[in-house]
């Protein structure tokens, strides 16, 4: 008889979740492998994590303090058992099938990540994500929000959404799990793309579903997780010549985010990112050493998974912005990308 795959899937809870109970349930029920789930309480202000306890399968881990999602799944991840980890947010919901077809796309030894293709609760017709892009200066976002999905076979994306992913642990204690001072927002990207500066493929599954509660927060402290990650991204991914080719368009990205922060009321939250960046120079300077050492693949061959069009639908540029604006980075990039 045939051995299923072992796969522990990390869950995080956080403040008030009421679809946590729904997502483990999903989870438990997962056919053809043998799952696990780690469930860590980061601060659950409900009973379901005391609800959730006593089912045959779940470990609970109640650490001292709110780890944020890369402490958190870091930790899940140290007290777990499987060959093969997964994460999966708290508000999603897997289909029966879903853990075993990342399983099995993983089975390809030169994919590295499998993400599932998450679909909105709400309009289960429409995606939530298909795999998120990553621009050429370090933005990320979730892809073909609120369009339909026509694929019949797992394509390559620079991302996969943090939301369902499934690796193989041995990857995972490559790459040392996610940097944990990232706390929340561009850890999927990071892992992602080092997955890919390693030679090794991150793939969007078709036919691994699950349906996601998904609602984008924009909290001061959304707002400073983002631009300060974005930086901490680009400024340890990068090498020295792509730094330097697209140095221009980065201080010119930078000025448009602080117009935009003025424009919106979070130039705090932005100026709080510069100087944590200030205050850690260090420690970003260590990751980068690290980052930069373990890269197999040069710049110019990794950073063609990257876009340079910009069409995120959660900020909205007019057509008479954007357009010009993707016009004008995409000349840029044509020439830069031969530089770096």
């Amino acid at each position: 008889m045939t051995t299923a795959p072992r796969v522990s899937a990390i869950v995080l809870a956080w403040l008030a979740e009421p679809f946590l109970r729904p997502s483990v349930e999903a989870l438990l029920a997962s056919e053809k492998v043998d799952v696990d789930v780690v469930l860590v309480d980061n601060g659950c202000t409900t009973d379901d994590v005391h609800a959730l306890r006593g089912l045959p399968g779940v470990t609970v881990l109640t650490p001292p303090t709110n780890l944020g999602f890369t402490g958190g799944c870091n930790l899940g991840v140290a007290n777990s058992t499987g060959e093969y980890v997964a994460l999966i947010n708290q508000d999603l919901i897997v289909e029966p099938g879903t853990l075993a077809r990342l399983v099995d796309e993983l089975a390809q030894p030169d994919v590295g990540v499998a993400a599932g293709t998450v679909f909105l609760a709400d309009d289960p017709g429409r995606l939530n994500s298909s795999g998120n892009p990553v621009h050429v200066l370090g933005i990320s976002w979730v892809g073909g929000l609120g369009e339909t999905d026509t694929r019949t076979a797992p394509t390559p994306i620079a991302g996969a959404m943090g939301a369902c992913l499934v690796t193989r642990r041995t990857h995972w204690d490559r790459l040392g799990g996610l940097f944990e001072p990232y706390f929340a927002n561009n850890e999927d990207a990071d892992f992602s793309i080092r997955t890919w500066r390693l030679g090794l493929r991150v793939v969007s599954v078709p036919d691994a579903r699950a349906v996601h509660n998904y609602e984008f927060g924009r909290t001061p402290l959304k707002f400073y997780l983002v631009e300060r990650n974005r930086l901490i991204f680009v400024s340890t991914l990068w090498g020295a010549r792509a730094l330097i080719v697209l140095a221009p368009a980065l201080l010119g990205l930078e000025l448009a985010t602080v117009a935009l922060a003025i424009k919106d009321g979070w130039l705090g939250q932005k100026v709080r990112g510069w100087g944590w960046l200030v205050r850690n120079a260090g420690t970003v300077w260590r990751r980068r050493r690290v980052v930069q050492r373990e890269r197999l693949v040069p710049d110019r061959v990794w950073m063609t998974v990257l876009t340079d069009q910009f069409d995120s639908p959660l900020i909205a540029l007019p057509p008479a912005v954007r357009r010009p604006l993707n016009a004008l980075v995409r000349g840029y990039w044509r020439v830069a990308s031969r530089l770096v």
